[in-house]
């Protein structure tokens, strides 16, 4: 049997967790999920946990905060003048809006908190700060 290999292309199933258990995101119930290890485009731990496996292992990592989408910055956060927004946008706290960044980058950013003078916007990954539980299935070997 086969064992997946840094530069293979593996095919995966995986529930990500939360600490507190709660259900953050899964393949289950779609395709599974196809990367080339070593390539960079998924976590650096994830793709050490495939390494070694054969087609319809299991296993279970912890990814900590540092190592998963980072710690929390406070330099996220930050608060705009009401008059830099369009007047015609209708902004909510919890709504998540796409900006556009000088050098050419778009980022969504959580709005947390609008008043008639402010907009409070938080740049943060939903997970930064969070430590998380996979469970990985590998599906195939491409």
């Amino acid at each position: 049997m086969a064992l997946a290999k840094h530069g293979g292309t593996v095919r995966v199933h995986y529930i990500c967790r939360l600490d507190d258990g709660k259900l953050f995101e899964n393949t289950i119930n779609r395709d599974p999920m196809q990367f080339k290890i070593g390539e960079g485009r998924i976590n650096l731990a994830f793709e050490q946990a495939v390494v070694g496996m054969n087609t319809g292992d299991s296993k279970t990592i912890k990814i900590s905060a540092d190592q998963a989408l980072g710690v929390y910055l406070k330099q996220l956060l930050q608060v705009l003048d009401r008059n830099r927004i369009p007047p015609d946008l209708n902004l909510e706290a919890g709504q998540r809006l796409q900006v556009n960044l000088a050098d050419g980058q778009t980022v969504v950013v959580k709005v947390t908190e609008v008043s008639d003078s402010s907009v409070t916007i938080d740049g943060k990954h939903p997970l930064a700060g969070k430590d998380l539980t996979l469970d990985i299935q590998l599906v195939d070997i491409v």
